[in-house]
């Protein structure tokens, strides 16, 4: 997996990332939202940085949303021409193929090795230009069948949040978006950035998840004020010591019965899957984040061994703890 190298104009003459939404006729203006307030803001006084944010469309003219509000727009496809980053955060109608001078210009992009993001619906227009064909791709639940029977080329999984395919990314529909475009981020400029973003908009800072770059559907928030809620804050806060069922179920006054029942219900998963779960994310945000060796981060994060955590990192991601440094530690944009 590579990420995109960061270019630019800066006053100081250090390189910005440009990132480029393809927005159209009567799009919906919380799709077009999700890329705008994850990269279109300022937020430099966060140690965000200062990306060259670009909103394009193939159309001229004012664009209509289905808020009953238009947009103006200053960009057209040119725009894309230099973008490292383009995002189509949906599409108006499956059954239209989007226009030709779209296609092309996301073919030539991809082409040249940008990222390509297509959130929601927009899994529609990147599989119409060919660019998934061959590749796991996810959009909105509800249009999988009729994506399945267009593009029976592209490995659809309807069930995830979204799929890294390290070019190319997709996501399933609505708040699926945000997750991953908080992804993208953190894979622009680490951890520290993407969290920090996502604490601005008091959402879960990453979606942990299953094979390949999957991120699965998310288990529920914990619950407040009972004492699993403090179990799960106390657990997650001591990854590192051994913790089993029954330890756990004690340590919570419940009988090993009850306690399992509990948690399903709260997490919505098994306990040894949420462990595995919180020691696999403690493991990525101290890879991301330090230069611990991988023998204390899988003794911090209670795989106990180094070969633990390889071969929990490669049943995952697919991937290396070593090669998901490299590629997720981020490029200093500041």
């Amino acid at each position: 997996m590579t990420t995109p190298a960061l270019r630019g104009d800066r006053r100081d003459g250090t390189p910005r990332h440009v990132v480029a939404v393809i927005a159209f006729d009567r799009i919906s203006p919380f799709h077009l939202s999700v890329p705008c307030v994850v990269f279109g803001e300022d937020r430099r006084g966060g140690g965000v940085p200062d990306f060259d944010f670009r909103v394009c469309a193939a159309e001229s003219g004012p664009l209509t949303t289905t808020a009953g509000f238009s947009i103006a727009l200053t960009h057209g496809l040119d725009a894309l021409a230099d973008a490292q980053t383009i995002i189509v955060p949906s599409w108006r109608d499956p059954d239209e193929t989007p226009p030709a001078a779209l296609l092309d210009a996301l073919r030539a992009a991809h082409a040249r090795g940008a990222l390509l993001v297509g959130l929601c619906l927009g899994a529609f227009v990147l599989a119409a230009a060919g660019i998934l064909d061959g590749r796991p791709a996810s959009t909105h639940w509800a249009w999988a069948d009729d994506f399945a029977r267009r593009y029976p080329r592209v490995r659809l999984d309807p069930d995830v949040l979204y799929v890294d395919d390290g070019d190319v990314l997709t996501s399933a529909g609505t708040a699926a978006g945000l997750d991953c475009c908080l992804h993208v981020l953190r894979r622009i400029c680490g951890a520290q950035t993407a969290n920090y973003v996502a604490r601005r908009l008091v959402v879960s800072p990453h979606r942990q998840g299953g094979q390949a770059q999957y991120v699965q559907q998310p288990m529920p928030p914990n619950p407040r004020g009972d004492r699993l809620s403090g179990l799960l804050d106390w657990v997650s806060g001591n990854l590192a010591a051994p913790h089993t069922l029954d330890t756990l179920a004690a340590r919570a006054l419940m009988s090993r019965r009850t306690f399992t029942r509990r948690f399903r219900l709260a997490t919505g998963t098994t306990v040894g899957a949420w462990l595995l779960a919180q020691r696999l994310a403690r493991a990525q945000q101290l890879l991301e984040s330090s230069d611990e060796s991988v023998e204390a981060i899988a003794a911090s994060a209670g795989f106990g061994s180094a070969a633990s955590l390889r071969q929990h990192f490669a049943d995952a991601f697919r991937t290396s703890p070593s090669a998901w440094r490299r590629d997720f530690r981020g490029v200093n944009a500041r």
